[in-house]
């Protein structure tokens, strides 16, 4: 028997998909040219191209993985990812380039741009793990749209009027995405989820999927931390890659002891293990530029992998329980819980080295104001995407068909024989 919805997917995401696409064609033809990259911040084409393909492994490989997790959404857990993660790229080029579009009357693309396109993108795959396998894919396309939009205008404003580093302003990705898909997840509740989902769970096969997702993105992570990091001081990007390992390999490790000392059968929960893993990464990452000492970078692991096992352990229930948040990735424990730990750690370590109280208290002031901009901007676009995504016109799936690959892709051997 046929899914309810699955027309749905005709009349609404093909043209929604065709319409976009030809939509950032024409903007590509008109407004957009290639740079000449040559030699460029002392870096060849092919040093950079390896960094990328590492960044391009993560969000495609990665995250794609990673999503595999439920026992029936494998399909869509990893084409969806490809799906959201090429047309939220495209769009975020295009709002990246506004500038240059202003200044030079053309978008400038290059390997750089389609870098800090592709992590913007991260962000929205961040988003859409709080609300996978409650969505459409027609859903899922329209949050990346938008979040990418709140993301890009979150990093302008943090630029131009608090004047924070480029860097410093896109590593809050893992910060905006959380709440952003908190907000998301909240709006979207669906009564009965404190009962659980029949179909919301795992076994070994999709467990298995799902944690070479996990690998792929520990293994490339140092070039997701360092590759933004200034060309000209290789010293300083060579510690950035040193001390992203070091926080994984201790949030592994810590994540690995946790996970057993919080299980009743004191055994490890391979989802939980999951989620805490790279806690490490993103704790760091947000804290990179203040961080001095290997045991630094290791202290933060340390931390981020305890909060983010114990948060994904009992956290998540009760954001569902108090506040019908379902976030079924635990991007809160994922994410939220280390890149705020991360941005304390900064906030801390850089206080610590002024000499005068005043430029601390300034800066304390600043550091605060950036964290609370990010958070006001990604509620407040959460809440916007939230409501849209209400209007019964996106068709959404009924509670029955939710986590199930069946309502949205064929299965020849289910197929009915005439």
């Amino acid at each position: 028997m046929a899914p309810q919805y699955a027309p749905s997917l005709r009349s609404r995401l093909a043209p929604l998909l065709l319409f976009l696409q030809t939509g950032f064609i024409i903007i590509f033809a008109f407004y957009c040219e290639l740079d000449s990259y040559g030699t460029k911040d002392g870096k060849t084409f092919s040093d950079f191209y390896a960094e990328f393909q590492d960044v391009n492994v993560m969000v495609i490989l990665g995250f794609g993985f990673l999503c595999t997790f439920l026992v029936r959404y494998g399909f869509s857990g990893s084409g969806f990812n490809l799906l959201v993660a090429a047309m939220a790229t495209q769009w975020a080029i295009i709002l990246n380039g506004i500038e240059s579009w202003y200044e030079r009357g053309k978008i400038r693309i290059d390997l750089k741009s389609i870098l800090v396109a592709e992590m913007c993108t991260a962000s929205a795959l961040i988003s859409i793990g709080t609300v996978l396998g409650k969505t459409n894919p027609v859903h899922l396309i329209l949050i990346a749209l938008l979040e990418v939009s709140g993301f890009v205008l979150n990093e302008w404003v943090l630029l131009t009027l608090l004047k924070v580093r480029p860097l410093n302003g896109i590593m809050l990705l893992h910060i905006f995405g959380a709440f952003f898909g908190l907000t998301l997840t909240w709006i979207l509740y669906r009564k009965g989820s404190e009962e659980g989902f029949e179909k919301e769970k795992f076994d070994r096969k999709s467990g298995l999927f799902s944690m070479l997702g996990t690998l792929f993105l520990w293994m490339f992570w140092p070039s997701f931390n360092s590759i933004l990091v200034n060309s000209h001081t290789p010293l300083r990007k060579d510690w950035a890659v040193c001390g992203t390992y070091l926080a994984l390999a201790v949030s592994a490790v810590t994540a690995a002891a946790v996970s057993v000392l919080s299980s009743p059968l004191g055994k490890l929960n391979l989802i939980q293990m999951q989620s805490s893993i790279l806690a490490g990464g993103v704790a760091v990452g947000v804290s990179m530029p203040v961080i001095q000492l290997p045991w630094e970078a290791m202290a933060i692991g340390f931390t981020a992998a305890i909060m983010s096992t114990i948060g994904f352990k009992y956290l998540k229930i009760h954001m569902l329980l108090a506040f019908e948040s379902h976030d079924t990735c635990a991007a809160l424990s994922t994410h939220g819980l280390p890149g705020l730990l991360g941005w304390l750690v900064h906030l801390l370590l850089q206080i610590k080295d002024f000499d005068n109280y005043t430029v601390a208290i300034r800066f304390a002031v600043f550091h605060i104001c950036t964290l609370l901009v990010t958070i006001a901007i990604s509620l407040s676009t959460g809440i916007l995407t939230g409501f849209l995504l209400k209007w019964n016109f996106w068709r959404p799936s009924p509670n029955k068909k939710c986590f199930d690959d069946q309502a949205f892709w064929e299965f020849p051997h289910n197929a009915v024989r005439k």
